[in-house]
């Protein structure tokens, strides 16, 4: 076994871990082969020398009262304090008496064993360092190519190192994929399962994944100049996403918008054309309320803060608007405000102010005389 310590920085550098890992890894090994030579009860600790690149095992033997019970329990891990001063008259409770463990002395049992248990813990290293790496990017955009689509209709999805999986109610209704296929989806989880093994959960239908979406599209959200406070969806139909931001000179619609809605339609194009509402945000619910139905007009509006609900007076020619077709705009309304909505029609006919289409043509005059000074000499 000499020169064992270059064989695990070599498989350190082959399995791309650390170093660290690894010697971790090994130190854990040896201490399971030592049990499995052994006892399992028994006590055994590691020391390296990297510069030297020896090893040592010890097993170790803690000093207990005589009438401790793990003396029955544990006999290879404890000794009676009477038993340990035939040792060393100076021995106390709690000491510890270690001697060396040659694995040597085990033969090819020995090697076999540590191989075994070198190469288990190895792997739960690489799984451990991969589970690190993935974790940190939950919350963000993966793109990864399709491999496979099972018959459950889960998708099955090659992201660097590891496997992902778009499960059926997490992609977007009315899309399909195949094999070949590249596609953005925003990573959920980094999850353990006993038949997928570490793998990680993608979903298109999450409005955190329009948020990552908006981010990669508008750089004012990307470097936090305009904020997304919150996001409502129903996925592959319509959305709406709520911004705000501390500048006063910056328009958040206006940005996350784009010219010619370059931005705001390139991410409704990822989104099988999801129609996307952009809302200014207000810490006023009665506001944000309002701006969250648009676009219908409201009359009134009243709310219980404690409750969390909202009456809404609105007009009859306002109020189909406001339901949207299926329900759907007051539905996003009050996920993307946390509110439970409730309609109240009203008499009367919605004020448009601003609507160019009710307004008439200025009349033009035929009267010159104010421009008569101008050509006076």
């Amino acid at each position: 076994m000499e020169k064992i310590l270059d064989i695990v920085e070599s498989i350190a550098l082959e399995k791309n871990i650390s170093k660290e890992s690894a010697m971790e890894a090994f130190k854990t090994a040896l201490i399971n082969t030592a049990k499995r030579l052994t006892s399992p009860s028994s006590s055994f600790e590691v020391v390296l020398d990297e510069d030297t690149k020896t090893f040592s095992i010890h097993k170790v033997i803690t000093v207990v009262d005589d009438n401790d019970p793990r003396l029955e329990e544990e006999p290879d891990s404890y000794i009676g304090l009477s038993e340990a001063k035939e040792f060393d008259e100076d021995l106390e409770v709690g000491d510890e008496l270690k001697e060396e463990f040659a694995l040597s002395n085990f033969g090819r049992t020995a090697s076999a064993n540590l191989f075994k248990e070198l190469e288990y813990h190895i792997q739960r290293r690489i799984e451990q360092d991969l589970f690190e790496k993935y974790r940190q990017k939950v919350g963000s955009i993966i793109i990864g190519t399709v491999t496979r689509v099972d018959d459950e209709e889960n998708t099955h999805v090659e992201i660097g190192e590891l496997k992902g999986i778009l499960t059926r109610r997490n992609r977007i209704k009315g899309e399909s994929f195949k094999r070949g296929d590249t596609i953005k989806a925003l990573l959920r989880y980094v999850s353990v399962d006993p038949h997928h093994g570490l793998f990680l959960e993608l979903s298109r239908t999450s409005p955190k994944f329009l948020e990552a979406l908006m981010a990669k599209e508008v750089p004012e959200i990307a470097d936090g100049t305009v904020e997304v406070v919150a996001a409502a969806r129903i996925p592959g139909e319509r959305a709406k996403i709520a911004l705000k931001t501390d500048q006063p000179n910056v328009d958040p619609i206006g940005a996350a918008v784009g010219v010619k809605g370059v931005r705001i339609n390139a991410v409704s194009d990822e989104l099988n054309g999801e129609n996307i509402d952009c809302i200014e945000y207000s810490p006023i619910p009665e506001i944000f309320i309002t701006r969250a139905l648009s676009p219908a007009i409201t009359q009134n509006i009243k709310v219980d803060h404690n409750a969390k609900t909202a009456v809404v007076d609105i007009t009859s020619d306002q109020k189909a608007k406001a339901i949207g077709k299926s329900g759907i705009n007051i539905r996003l309304a009050s996920m993307l405000t946390g509110y439970a909505i409730e309609l109240n029609e009203v008499e009367g006919i919605a004020e448009r102010h601003g609507d160019t289409s009710q307004s008439q043509e200025p009349q033009k005059t035929t009267d010159t005389s104010a421009l008569e000074s101008l050509f006076k000499i």
